[in-house]
């Protein structure tokens, strides 16, 4: 009997072991409950290797979850396999490796996954990324977190039948409180979201006291034009110079 359970034990373990493996790639720990804002440590990662901390998977039953009635409304026309759940390492605003995560459309999940992993090495600082449900689906509260986030399904303003970007998983905001979208209204006055991103909205070009900066020097600009993304900054009715957004026929 004794031999017998040592035995069950050790095929347990075996079995344990395989589940959490992939291949000949040994799997980190987080990946079987991935949150984002968690730390890692540097040991771990060069336990595992690098490529094991970048993934891009289908959306699973749980992330669907977290996402129902909330970035994914129910009138979306989008399905599941459009969209692709992104778990990746980021540095902090205190340069340590960190997990994020961000849900994006399956056309360009690949191209967004090797922008984040040139960003990780070269230790580009993103304070932090969770999928915007962790919000409430709601963009205010995401980018008053200074949060950076991409799919969250609604129509254009103004519009009840044209999708925007972020609703089909084809824009990413990075660093939203510090890089604000800012227009002038007709009244003269400006709107400017998120509300409190006031202090960082004017006279970008020239300051050097913004956290977390885009411009046309910055690290994220030139990765994800260089890979077709047109930046929000450059536009001239209005800037978002957090957001990132691709054309792409589906």
């Amino acid at each position: 009997m004794k031999r017998f359970l040592i035995g069950f034990a050790f095929c347990f373990l075996q079995l344990a072991a395989f589940s959490f493996c992939s291949g000949d790639e040994p799997m980190p720990a987080h990946f079987t409950e991935w949150k984002a804002e968690t730390i890692v440590d540097k040991s771990e990662i060069d336990r595992t290797g690098l490529d094991a901390w970048f993934k891009s998977e289908e959306i699973s039953d749980d992330v669907f979850d977290r996402m129902w009635l909330k970035s994914w409304k129910e009138d979306c026309p989008l399905d599941r396999s459009d969209l692709r759940y992104l778990k990746v390492l980021h540095r902090n605003a205190d340069g340590l490796p960190q997990c994020g995560e961000m849900v994006v459309n399956t056309a360009i999940a690949d191209k967004v996954l090797g922008i984040f992993r040139q960003l990780y090495e070269a230790g580009y600082r993103i304070e932090r990324m969770a999928l915007i449900d962790n919000y409430g689906a709601d963009d205010e509260t995401s980018m008053r977190a200074n949060n950076s986030s991409s799919f969250n399904f609604r129509f254009m303003t103004g519009s009840t039948t044209k999708i925007s970007k972020h609703g089909l998983g084809l824009a990413i905001d990075i660093n939203a409180l510090y890089n604000p979208y800012v227009k002038r209204k007709s009244d003269g006055t400006w709107h400017i979201e998120p509300a409190t991103a006031e202090p960082y909205a004017f006279d970008r070009e020239s300051r050097t006291d913004i956290p977390y900066k885009i411009d046309h020097d910055d690290l994220a600009y030139k990765l994800f034009t260089e890979a077709g993304f047109e930046w929000g900054g450059d536009w001239t009715s209005l800037k978002d110079y957090q957001h990132f957004e691709i054309n792409l026929s589906l």
